[in-house]
């Protein structure tokens, strides 16, 4: 995540026209958005989304985290108790608590997909190192930095990994994280979407070279559109928040949507509105806002 920039009120930019429906779904981000870098949710922001949810307005937490890593939400699912994993590769019914995690919808990366834009990165970016994120699985290769958490279930040319008859090879890969040494964030973003083309849909929300690469047409805005849909929710219904690059499309889509004090500049312009830093409960100002607008 970025260092926090400039800090404005949660006020809408007026030069994007925000819907004026009543809300009945809020969709926010974590890294950067909901939690604060400490990674903790603050006490306002919980009573916030738990005040929001008391006056019929569900909450979506919407992230490029895998499933196993949503443990620092599970205690403030309230009602809802689903959260869109992995920028949109799989919905997740967090009722369970954490290591109970159930995959309500997975939307895959097909392994061919996969290596075709291993091959084609490879050629683009030299030097590129790749870890595959499975449903309930995580294999890296052996020169992939530690940038995670978690032990590796296996050390393996990328090749190998997504190979047909690889360990885990029937469960599916939600996407495959890129990484490299030296080159500029949002360059690499640039290169890789060029030489990938439409086999896969890359973005990225690390502050390191590190892009995260799904499914074609695979981001949080579809997911949480067929999630809408599912629901009778319209975009125009739709509050969003977020602070990174693989916001944007979810930011686009909403028919409010909210760029955090600390956001990417692509955030920024894609976004209706502005709202203060994480560290500051930016998401909490603005949901307390729109509630006492409802009062």
């Amino acid at each position: 995540m970025r260092q926090n920039g400039p800090v404005t009120s949660a006020t809408r930019q007026s030069e994007t026209p925000a819907s004026t429906l009543p809300p009945r779904l809020i969709a926010t981000d974590l890294d950067g958005t909901l939690l604060r870098d400490d990674k903790s949710v603050s006490e306002r922001t919980v009573a916030a989304l738990a005040a929001a949810e008391a006056a019929g307005i569900e909450v979506f937490f919407v992230t490029g985290r895998p499933a196993r890593w949503m443990d620092v939400v599970s205690d403030h699912v309230h009602g809802h108790g689903l959260a869109i994993c992995g920028n949109g590769a799989a919905v997740v019914d967090l009722h369970g608590g954490p290591g109970t995690h159930r995959f309500v919808k997975v939307r895959e990366l097909a392994r061919e997909n996969a290596l075709d834009a291993v091959r084609l990165l490879r050629d683009a970016a030299p030097g590129t190192v790749y870890a595959v994120e499975q449903t309930y699985g995580f294999y890296q290769e052996p020169s992939y930095p530690k940038l995670h958490m978690e032990i590796p279930d296996l050390l393996a040319p990328a090749e190998e990994l997504l190979a047909p008859d690889a360990p885990g090879a029937r469960e599916p890969v939600l996407k495959i994280l890129a990484y490299h040494p030296h080159l500029d964030p949002d360059a690499f973003l640039t290169l890789a979407r060029l030489a990938v083309g439409d086999r896969a849909t890359i973005t990225r929300s690390s502050p390191s070279a590190l892009l995260e690469i799904s499914g074609p047409g695979v981001s949080k805005a579809s997911t949480l559109a067929l999630c809408c849909a599912e629901r009778g929710i319209s975009h125009e219904e739709v509050v969003a928040f977020g602070d990174m690059p693989n916001d944007v499309e979810m930011l686009t889509w909403a028919g409010q949507s909210y760029a955090m004090g600390n956001a990417h500049p692509d955030v920024i312009a894609a976004a209706s509105g502005r709202t203060v830093a994480n560290n500051d409960d930016g998401v909490a100002v603005v949901i307390e806002r729109i509630l006492a607008d409802r009062a």
